[in-house]
């Protein structure tokens, strides 16, 4: 059976693969499977702190496979509607990862591969990566989650011009307007290095703050404060905080167990 993403674990980083190059990572429902069932395996991976994700050949990725897309203009609309839930929570999945994720952009992301890279949790480009929203240029509503998650990346007027446009835009001004953490010449290696660093932190503090950031934008001061005093006398019975002030006395790297 043909593999529609490849994943490999070195060391503490994990790296999916969008495999799909000869259809520009064109996203799939047996591709959506197998993310989802990646993100399951990474969970279950305790030596896992952090994921790369990037796209192979020429696109990050083209968006809706166009065939999928066809089909569903014959089905009915409770059918439909179950199917694009059904899709995007595939997809979507990559949001309970519990390390972080970070996408590398290296060339188009449109559709809802720009959803899948912004659903990521970091974002770095390469100078010819090109992001698009291009759904009302198919004549579709924006799906997988780009009302929701491009509004907080970028605020709302930002969020609205791109929807309601279906501009593509290049690297620079994604950058310019938050959507990229960074333009780099080489994505995949910023990914990786941004893993690497993230992997020498305090695996349980690294879980606990990405959850908490991930639904930061829909809580209240207070809510978000009462997170922030739960995680933290969780981790006051750490190994891992009395290695890291030990560590920081001492003026060394400190070594993290995750316990």
């Amino acid at each position: 059976m043909d593999r529609h993403i490849e994943v490999t674990i070195d060391g503490a980083v994990a790296e999916l693969v969008l495999a799909r190059p000869d259809a520009r990572n064109a996203m799939t429902e047996a591709m959506g499977r197998e993310i989802r069932d990646a993100v399951a395996a990474v969970n279950a991976d305790g030596g896992v702190r952090a994921l790369v994700v990037r796209g192979e050949g020429s696109a990050f990725s083209a968006g809706g496979d166009f065939d999928m897309l066809a089909e569903r203009q014959a089905d009915s609309f409770d059918s439909n509607r179950a199917a694009m839930l059904a899709f995007y929570r595939l997809y979507l999945a990559i949001r309970t990862l519990r390390v972080p994720s970070i996408a590398a952009v290296h060339g188009p992301a449109v559709g809802a591969g720009a959803c899948f890279a912004i659903a990521c949790d970091l974002r770095f480009a390469g100078p010819r990566a090109k992001f698009g929203f291009t759904f009302v240029r198919l004549g579709l509503h924006p799906g997988m989650g780009a009302t929701y998650l491009l509004p907080r990346l970028v605020g709302p007027a930002a969020a609205a011009e791109l929807l309601l446009s279906g501009r593509v835009i290049e690297a620079d001004r994604a950058a310019r307007l938050g959507l990229v953490n960074a333009v780099v010449d080489d994505p995949v290696a910023a990914a990786r290095a941004q893993a690497a660093a993230i992997a020498e932190c305090a695996p349980i503090a690294v879980a606990q703050t990405v959850a908490t950031l991930r639904g930061a934008l829909d809580r209240s001061l207070d809510d978000a404060l009462e997170l922030e005093a739960r995680a933290q006398a969780m981790d006051y019975a750490t190994e891992d905080l009395a290695e890291g002030i030990a560590a920081a006395r001492a003026r060394r790297r400190p070594v993290f167990s995750g316990r």
